[in-house]
């Protein structure tokens, strides 16, 4: 019983694995993140043009 709780204490199989998973995490996390700065950029930048397209072209009259 003592040698299989030795055993179980010294393996690290499982912690490398952990890691990987908190990399992975941290990875998308920083992507979700990024990406939804970007599209709120892209967002602004449409609204802005589209103002200003709106701004210079003459209103069609019927």
């Amino acid at each position: 019983m003592k040698n299989a709780l030795v055993r179980f204490l010294r393996d690290e199989q499982g912690a490398t694995a952990i890691e990987y998973g908190l990399i992975a995490g941290l990875i998308a996390l920083a992507l979700i993140t990024t990406v939804t700065q970007l599209g709120t950029d892209v967002s602004a930048l449409f609204t802005r043009l589209s103002s200003k397209v709106t701004a210079i072209l003459p209103a069609s009259g019927g």
